[in-house]
């Protein structure tokens, strides 16, 4: 496959540029503002299921094919849309579930990031990937880089080392360190921010990185390639808010195209309460995030079914982040506690056959609520992105193999700890 062709624009400027590497900032700007591809191909060509994810390639700003990848799957409900009285719901799977197509061993749309990352990076590099993960995107970038053979260093914390579990040994050009019992998805990334200073490693970027958010995008490009039309609303649980921001810029793609309507679908994004510092914003009709208590977010996570939602400093504000996005296409962010996530997750089984994440199950809930609020037309077309899914499934027709930490680091460690005990686990190999 040829590199797909594209270049940056900054969304605070509206400069373009060329992407002469890892770019993750528009170069000479100081304000905060995401960078944003701009693809010469305004049309999208999808390119047939051999491609895997990278069928979506001509908005992808990749140059490499890697092994094992596999495409979001959109079909029309049936059960769940008969039980909430909907006549155009769409679910977009991204999981495990190989009657529909589904084919993603860790069965989590992080997939999609990790893909469209990986291959942006490209196979001549040298340096260490740093990844920051409350779980499943540590699953997926552990996974892809195993089997790629890319340098990989993994941060995520101890309490959520259950989420890092495989079909088959995890390489050893993979390195997990962990932020000890108590810390949360922030402490990793602060471990991970220490990490990317030492020479030879490379910050992902998270939301910055324009591969992550497009490889997330794909998730609507299934969607509306599948209907045949850009979808009304858009639910999906959000912790960084990433996906949310990725759909939106998905949906202007699609308008620009011309084939799938010319509207934005509303986003509906939900979180896991009692953490929903977000939802707290929003209310506020602030772009800023709300002061909090740290110790008191660690409490709030600790108490959350989907682990995965708890970013406590989410892209929400920066330009082009999550506030611009729900400001610009419309929609809400919503809340479901976690005795509602459950019963929409076994709603959802029940009705469509297949288990779901708990963070997938906080989307489902979100829309039964929004539905018998009368917040979506019955006849709406509704896209539903499950971002994860069929986990019990794959466990049961496989054996698991389990990552365990090549280093445990307090909540605050020195940079001179970090740096001389991880450069010497790369240097052990």
């Amino acid at each position: 496959m040829a590199k797909t062709a594209y270049i940056l624009q900054s969304i605070v400027s509206g400069k373009t540029f060329e992407d002469t590497g890892w770019l993750l900032d528009a170069p000479g700007e100081d304000k905060p503002g995401l960078i944003r591809a701009i693809y010469t191909n305004k049309q999208l060509n999808v390119r047939d299921d051999s491609f895997g994810f990278y069928k979506f390639a001509d908005w992808l700003p990749v140059d490499d094919i890697l092994e094992g990848s596999s495409a979001p799957v959109t079909y029309k409900s049936e059960g769940l849309a008969r039980e909430l009285g909907l006549t155009n719901l769409f679910i977009t799977f991204s999981g495990y579930w190989p009657e529909r197509g589904g084919k993603m061993r860790t069965c989590s749309f992080k997939e999609t990031e990790a893909f469209s990352v990986c291959s942006r990076l490209g196979r001549e590099n040298k340096k260490v990937l740093v990844v920051a993960s409350a779980g499943n995107t540590a699953r997926a970038f552990a996974k892809i880089c195993s089997d790629n053979e890319i340098p990989l260093l993994l941060c995520v914390p101890e309490d959520n080392l259950d989420a890092l579990w495989f079909d088959s040994p995890i390489k050893s050009n993979v390195k997990l360190i962990a932020s000890r019992t108590g810390s949360d998805y922030f402490d990793a990334i602060h471990l991970s921010n220490l990490a990317c200073k030492i020479d030879g490693f490379l910050a992902e970027g998270g939301a910055k990185n324009v591969a992550r958010r497009d490889g997330m995008g794909t998730t609507v490009l299934s969607a509306a390639t599948t209907i045949g039309r850009i979808p009304d609303y858009y639910f999906q649980a959000v912790g960084s808010g990433t996906g949310a921001i990725a759909a939106w810029e998905a949906n202007l793609r699609l308008i620009e195209d011309g084939r799938f309507g010319s509207h934005k679908m509303k986003l509906m994004v939900s979180q896991n309460a009692p953490f929903v510092p977000m939802y707290n914003a929003w209310k506020a009709k602030s772009r800023n995030m709300l002061s909090f208590d740290e110790d008191e977010a660690r409490r709030q996570v600790e108490i959350i079914d989907a682990k995965v939602l708890s970013n406590r400093k989410p892209p929400y504000p920066i330009a082009g982040g999550l506030f611009d996005a729900l400001t610009d296409a419309g929609g809400d962010i919503l809340v479901a506690t976690n005795e509602e996530a459950r019963n929409a997750g076994k709603l959802f089984e029940k009705t469509e056959g297949i288990d779901v994440h708990p963070a997938s199950a906080v989307a489902v809930a979100s829309l039964i609520a929004a539905v018998e609020n009368n917040r979506v037309e019955k006849d709406a077309v509704i896209m539903l992105n499950i971002t994860g899914g069929g986990e019990e499934r794959f466990k049961k027709d496989n054996q698991l193999f389990y990552l365990k930490p090549d280093l445990i680091f307090d909540i605050d460690p020195e940079f001179e700890e970090v740096k001389l005990r991880v450069e010497g686990l790369f240097n052990k190999g």
